[in-house]
């Protein structure tokens, strides 16, 4: 078979076996797969804050918001929003600097292509610092009457 061409699916009963989800371990399932997944987000926490400035700032950060939302939030709603703010820009820092390290690991010279990706993420950082700002500047605000 030549490797340029496109393999036409499989034809099934409906048509669509090339639809099969594979699981991303493959020989686990159910309970296994959920703790397996579990230990990975934990070595990746682990990793994540033992090694990256980044990340222990903005775990630093939400260590002492956390407990200051409870004072901030007027409503469950309020609370719900801020501590959501505080897990977004945490969810796109773990990724930008995975998407650094994956740059890193593929290509460790300088090279305009892998700088251009890693400033695409970076601003997807920078958005979410903007909105959680802005989530918790508002509550702030409104919490001491001044909107």
């Amino acid at each position: 078979m030549d490797a340029n061409k496109i393999r036409e699916p499989a034809a099934g009963k409906n048509g669509q076996d090339h639809l099969k989800q594979r699981s991303a371990m493959p020989g686990k399932g159910g309970i296994a797969r959920v703790a397996a997944a579990f230990r990975n987000t934990l070595q990746g926490l682990r990793e994540g804050i033992l090694t990256e400035a980044a990340i222990k700032q903005e775990m630093a950060v939400a260590a002492v918001a956390v407990p200051v939302s409870f004072f901030l939030a007027e409503s469950v709603w309020v609370w719900v929003t801020l501590i959501a703010s505080l897990l977004l820009v945490l969810a796109v820092e773990f990724l930008n600097t995975s998407i650094e390290r994956l740059c890193n690991h593929l290509h460790p010279d300088r090279h305009e292509a892998i700088k251009a990706t890693k400033d695409l993420a970076s601003a997807g950082v920078f958005f979410a610092l903007v909105l959680a700002g802005l989530v918790w500047a508002t509550a702030a605000l409104k919490a001491f009457g001044l909107l």
